[in-house]
């Protein structure tokens, strides 16, 4: 009697699903806190300077989808994803996400955050990317020597004012 070998396919989602789960271990297993506020300087209402105007930044929506198809807990809300780049010495100007969660991916450069929850200003560097939701209200500062480039995809609630929006 001779055994033939059945060569064994592997689900595709179960190599999928690996590769997240090493990716996300990459991810914790990579420098703690690079681009969130040191454990130790978390504060409420800590910002002090707050800029209201844009000032050397550009802002690009590269595409947006109305979200009202997905029912009325939608209707009127947009989801975005834009472009930002922000020159040296530019400001993303004094701005809240309790309504509107956003991430934030930094592509190149790097950007500073004064934010009402810490203390100290947080630097986002380049391949770095944050949350933004929740009672965070906050302000961007370039203060390197070239231009910061980042992502931003967040939910426009209805009736919005784009500029407010940063």
């Amino acid at each position: 009697m001779s055994l033939k070998a059945i060569p064994y396919r592997m689900p595709l989602n179960l190599p999928l699903a690996f590769g997240l789960l090493a990716a996300a271990a990459a991810f914790y297993a990579s420098p703690s806190h690079a681009g969130q506020c040191p454990a130790d300087q978390v504060a409420t209402n800590a910002a002090q300077s707050m800029p209201n105007q844009p000032e050397g930044v550009t802002d690009e929506v590269i595409s947006s989808i109305d979200l009202s198809s997905k029912g009325d807990a939608w209707k009127g809300n947009m989801f975005r994803l834009r472009k930002l780049v922000v020159q040296p010495g530019g400001v993303v100007p004094w701005h809240e996400h309790t309504v509107r969660p956003a991430n934030i991916l930094v592509i190149e450069g790097a950007i500073t955050e004064y934010s009402n929850s810490c203390s100290v200003p947080i630097e986002h560097k380049a391949g770095e990317a944050t949350a933004e939701f929740g009672q965070l209200s906050h302000w961007w500062k370039n203060n390197g020597p070239v231009p910061a480039v980042l992502y931003s995809a967040d939910i426009l609630p209805p009736a919005t004012d784009d500029h407010g929006a940063m």
